[in-house]
């Protein structure tokens, strides 16, 4: 088992809550239906009597036997009619209301998952696979609904014991003593296999969790995998994160097996204890033949729920597993700490980085008491290496991550006084992949402002290079860009996304502009799009193409996370330092000089040749 369940650790917000709080918790969840649970718990003590009762009329009906000449027996099949029609009626009500109220629980407890999951802030999804955060708020929430109404069954049957044991009481008081006194040997046994039964069904939705996002980064990923021909190795990946699943559950499966037969053995013992005690009192005519048809008939009446429990006690604990893990992604701790909940209102865009340090992992730093002002409307392009640390000032200033120390100030106001919303709505920012939902381009432009008209993105679209970007696509701003952008290009799916931008008029605005290569045409557009945006923002702009980092006012160079250059493009380049260095390797073979070198001398070869 310990190779099954290895690879299988807690994700790292996962939180052990006790059964005592777990049971709080989902009883607020439906305290909120108290008048229909009012009516569930009607039905079930109405559907308990009525099943108490039944083994009660029999026990009368074989007593009445001794007197061929009486009524009783047929008196007693009517009312085991009787009986039997209002116990179909309870039981339908009980769980049409209980189907309903269960529905309900669960669609507000995905919704607490789903907004605790949005609320998340970025470093939370950097540690954790969104597959497994899916798993938690589709089919955890799931397995909890089922649990419940698999419960809800059993504790109907409690009750019917209870009332039971109270006619059985009223018979023989004996042999009720004897019943009980083998209860506690069931109940011994059934919580041997709790914490076994806990640890493998947790196990059980953690493997579930991978399997799920196994799938999801495959389907992902599927034309990369098709790119490099890697479909049979996804496809081996699956096979044996499935396997695993497998094996775990036929370690669940054993853990029920081996619960349930002990149980039965135990039960069929009393029940021979009962009928051998029971016969001893009829021929002591302490009790009637009847009377201890009762017992005999309650033996099996009164382990049913216990049995039953025991049996389904791998699913219930599977069920609490299933909660405890939705419940930890609700409870999980954003790393973003906020001093205060200020409205931003209107920002001119001044930014100031004091003495701020910041790591990703713990002793690591990234930025080392690093220091910058960024005056209103002015346009700062970041260059440097992998690494530099050019990303992190931007992902610091959108508040995505935490900073460990120092300050930054926006408008003279501390970044973390703020109300998150109310501050990211002054922002424009633009990822390095940019992501469009699936729909039309209008709908994704539309985006960032939601009252925006038809007429008003029309406006902004064709300010573009008079929207000639737009007459290659077949429905223009209504084309459907298909899953994720993938039907549009690289370039045409970045140009969406700085109109989404401009539509917002940001205070700041924040590129992290793409690596993948586009055409001339489309480089035009984009650099058109991003004039715009410049001469209205504040920005930050992460570099990799040349005309972007002409068009800003100051070039940062940095490495290591410090500043080691900084000025225009003219002044770094005469300095010959690490600018020239970054831009005779990364941004040369981009300039028109030489593009036009490069052309000139091809041409010589071919007249040579």
């Amino acid at each position: 088992m310990v190779a099954i369940m290895s690879g299988l650790e807690a994700d790292k917000y996962d939180r052990q809550y006790t059964d005592t709080y777990l049971f709080k918790r989902i009883f607020s969840y439906f305290a909120v239906h108290r008048r229909q649970m009012a009516t569930v718990v009607v039905a079930f003590a109405i559907l308990s009597v009525l099943l108490a009762v039944q083994p009660l009329l029999i026990a009368e009906g074989v007593s009445a036997l001794e007197n061929p000449d009486s009524n009783v027996p047929l008196l007693v099949l009517g009312a085991l009619f009787v009986a039997a029609f209002f116990e179909f009626g309870m039981n339908w009500l009980r769980r049409l209301l209980l189907t309903r109220i269960i529905g309900q629980v669960i669609a507000q407890m995905r919704q607490d998952a789903f907004a605790a999951a949005v609320g998340r802030d970025l470093a939370f999804y950097d540690e954790n696979n969104t597959g497994k955060i899916v798993s938690r708020i589709t089919s955890d929430t799931q397995e909890f609904g089922d649990i419940v109404l698999v419960s809800s069954d059993i504790i109907a049957r409690l009750f019917q014991v209870l009332i039971l044991i109270l006619i059985m009481l009223d018979r023989s008081v004996t042999l009720t003593l004897l019943l009980l006194g083998t209860t506690p040997i069931v109940v011994m046994a059934a919580m041997a296999f709790r914490r076994l039964a806990r640890i493998v069904t947790r196990q059980a939705s953690r493997q579930l969790a991978v399997v799920n996002g196994t799938i999801q980064e495959s389907v992902s990923g599927i034309s990369v995998a098709k790119n490099f021909r890697k479909e049979a190795s996804i496809y081996e990946q699956f096979v044996e994160v499935n396997q695993r699943s497998y094996r775990i559950n036929l370690q669940r499966g054993l853990v029920l097996a081996l619960l349930f037969p002990v149980l039965t053995g135990l039960s069929g013992l009393a029940t021979a204890i009962i009928v051998y005690a029971g016969a001893q009192l009829v021929y002591s005519a302490t009790i009637t033949a009847g009377g201890w048809f009762l017992f005999v008939q309650g033996v099996d009446r009164f382990w049913f729920p216990f049995t039953n429990l025991a049996a389904f006690w791998s699913q219930f604990q599977q069920g609490l597993s299933a909660t405890e893990r939705v419940f930890a992604l609700i409870d999980a701790d954003n790393t973003i700490v906020q001093h205060d909940n200020v409205t931003a209102g209107t920002l001119s865009g001044h930014i100031e980085f004091k003495d701020v340090t910041f790591e990703y992992v713990s002793g690591e730093p990234v930025l080392k008491h690093f220091n910058l002002e960024i005056a209103p409307g002015e346009s700062i392009a970041f260059v440097g290496h992998t690494g530099a640390g050019k990303s992190t000032i931007a992902k610091l200033i959108t508040r995505f991550y935490e900073f460990q120390k120092g300050q930054i100030l926006i408008d003279g106001r501390d970044i973390r006084s703020f109300n998150l919303q109310s501050y990211r709505s002054k922002l424009g920012i633009v990822p390095q992949s940019p992501f469009l939902f699936s729909g039309t381009i209008i709908e994704n432009i539309r985006y960032s402002k939601p009252e925006a008209t038809d007429a008003e993105i029309e406006e902004i679209a064709y300010s573009i290079g008079g929207g000639e970007w737009l007459e290659t696509l077949p429905d223009g701003l209504y084309s459907d860009v298909g899953e994720r952008g993938a039907r549009l290009s690289m370039g045409q799916r970045q140009l969406v996304s700085l109109l989404r931008v401009l539509l917002q008029k940001p205070a700041i605005f924040i590129l992290d502009e793409a690596t993948a290569s586009i055409d001339p045409f489309t480089e035009a557009q984009i650099q058109e799009a991003l004039d715009l945006i410049l001469s209205r923002s504040s920005s930050i702009l992460i570099a990799h193409r040349l005309s972007t980092v002409r068009s800003a006012d100051r070039i940062i160079v940095l490495s290591g996370g410090e500043i080691i250059e900084e000025g225009s493009h003219e002044s770094l380049m005469e300095q010959d330092g690490h600018y020239a260095e970054l831009y005779n390797t990364y941004f040369r073979h981009q300039s028109l000089d030489y593009i036009e070198g490069a052309r000139d001398k091809f041409s010589e070869k071919s007249v040579g040749d």
